[in-house]
């Protein structure tokens, strides 16, 4: 996939593709130095990372404006997300070395929206965390992270009332969640197709409580 067909699968902005262009380069220049994306995967960054990426922001709710995005890595979907336009997006990352390449990524995007916490999930406190973000999330993501009952685990004391989780997942997508509702209630859980994998699903989740 080239940009002006991922302009044309997304029709994100001129903007949009200027700085995801900038993070393509940054990507395969740090890619020497750190794993940011598996090596099979860096010729097709823009269908394997981008655009695989891009699509959940399609599943957010209307007037979504505060992201939090979990265990970021080399910033998929956090940072796609930001790119896009997103007003606040948080990333959490524990790994000293991906934090700095998010950092530079941001700014080299001209990202103000940005914040990267350098720190473990668990190691967050909530308060403060929506006080930076100006309020709880309306969004948490998180891809290729842990299994679902793990991943609910850590991300519910960073929601509010009302977030919506959105979770890519692969193939195992249906048996994580069976898994998952021996732990938690999931009023809301749909398993929808991802335009990037036929084998893929993404979850959306609302109202997590603990069994």
């Amino acid at each position: 996939m080239m940009p002006q067909e991922f302009q044309a699968a997304t029709q994100c902005s001129d903007t949009a593709i200027e700085r995801l262009d900038i993070y393509a380069g940054l990507i395969t220049k740090w890619q020497k130095a750190i794993n940011l994306v598996a090596p099979n995967t860096l010729p097709d960054l823009w269908q394997r990372h981008f655009l695989d990426s891009a699509q959940i922001l399609d599943l957010a709710p209307a007037g979504t404006t505060r992201w939090l995005d979990l265990g970021s890595g080399g910033g998929f979907p956090g940072l796609v997300i930001a790119a896009l336009g997103m007003a606040t997006v948080h990333l959490v990352e524990s790994d000293q070395r991906k934090s700095a390449f998010l950092r530079e990524a941001a700014r080299a995007m001209g990202l103000s929206s940005v914040t990267v916490h350098v720190k473990r999930i668990e190691a967050l406190d909530a308060a403060q965390l929506h006080a930076a973000m100006g309020g709880a999330p309306d969004v948490i993501s998180a891809r290729a992270l842990a299994p679902l009952k793990d991943l609910i685990g850590l991300a519910r004391p960073l929601a509010g009332p009302d977030t919506v989780y959105l979770f890519p997942k692969g193939r195992q997508a249906e048996d994580e969640l069976t898994e998952a509702r021996r732990y938690w209630t999931l009023p809301t859980a749909e398993m929808l197709p991802s335009r990037t994998d036929p084998a893929a699903r993404i979850l959306l989740l609302r109202g997590l409580e603990p069994k």
